[in-house]
């Protein structure tokens, strides 16, 4: 019970951390967001309205949060609910502040870079508790299982419609080629900086391939698989090249999430074991990774 209500309390704070960042960083910068929110903030940059950039987000990300209950989970599903209603409740009633100048000559990229950085925050600290700011992270959320690749990198390819489509609108507003340019230059730089915070925070979708030289096999492999229910491992025999002693190098493919607590395992089991590990890239989608939520 206690867990759940931390996890819950930490949802509320993705959600209000995401409503900062763009309410008072990425909104002011002007620079276009991934998904159904780059176009909401492509429209309400059109038409000068604040308000329609809200209206528009809570309609995309309801249809959004139907496919999540649909298509990945009820609880991931209902989590997202919580960190939407949170964006919009603080978007809403947080007071008009100003940290910086939004002008290109001025601060403009310290709001971008801060923005994207508290951006990939919060959307680490959702995932981490089962939920997702909404949006492209509801789609990164079923294609990441489904193709085993890091959330953020969906965010990367969702970007790629609504950037153009911000592109063009800005284009039409302003008429000036110089200023399209301007705006892809600082939404490349928003994108990049909130997608790597997102994958360097969450790790549930890194692999890693985690090596133990032990004379303690058995014990060992017990405790790979009782720490997760859905791994194994492959036994090698080996010689030391100084001593002449033989041993077994016990070798599995684990997450990054899943490390900690199967290296405490490990050394329960054999004090006196060495083991290293590495990022494996490529891995074959039969791999088992659990749906978020």
């Amino acid at each position: 019970m206690r867990q759940t209500l931390i996890e819950y309390g930490l949802v509320f704070l993705a959600g209000a951390l995401y409503a900062v960042a763009l309410k008072y960083f990425v909104l002011p910068s002007k620079v276009i967001l991934t998904g159904t929110e780059g176009i909401a903030t492509a429209l309400s940059y059109y038409f000068d309205s604040y308000w329609l950039f809200i209206g528009l987000y809570v309609l995309f990300q309801s249809a959004l949060l139907v496919f999540a209950f649909a298509r990945v989970s009820r609880v991931f599903a209902q989590r997202s609910l919580l960190v939407v209603g949170t964006v919009v409740v603080g978007l809403a009633v947080l007071p008009e502040l100003r940290f910086a100048q939004p002008e290109p000559q001025n601060e403009r990229i310290i709001l971008v870079l801060f923005g994207g950085l508290l951006a990939g925050v919060a959307k680490a600290l959702a995932f981490r508790n089962r939920g997702s700011t909404g949006d492209e992270d509801i789609l990164g959320a079923y294609f990441a299982v489904k193709y085993l690749k890091p959330v953020g990198s969906i965010a990367i390819v969702a970007a790629i419609g609504s950037t153009t489509f911000g592109l063009v609108m800005d284009l039409i507003k302003n008429g000036q080629f110089e200023s399209v340019v301007n705006t892809l230059m600082y939404t490349c730089i928003y994108i990049f900086a909130s997608a790597e915070t997102l994958n360097n925070l969450y790790r549930k979708f890194k692999i890693t391939m985690l090596a133990i030289i032990t004379r303690n096999e058995k014990e060992v492999g017990t405790a790979i698989t009782t720490t997760s229910a859905h791994r194994t491992y492959t036994l090698h025999q080996g010689t030391g090249g100084r001593s002449g002693d033989t041993f077994v190098v016990v070798r599995t493919i684990i997450t990054h999430e899943e490390l900690p607590q199967v290296l405490a395992a490990i050394q329960a089991a054999d004090p006196d074991c060495f083991y290293y590990y590495h990022n494996v890239e490529g891995i074959s989608r039969r791999y088992h990774i659990a749906p978020i939520g």
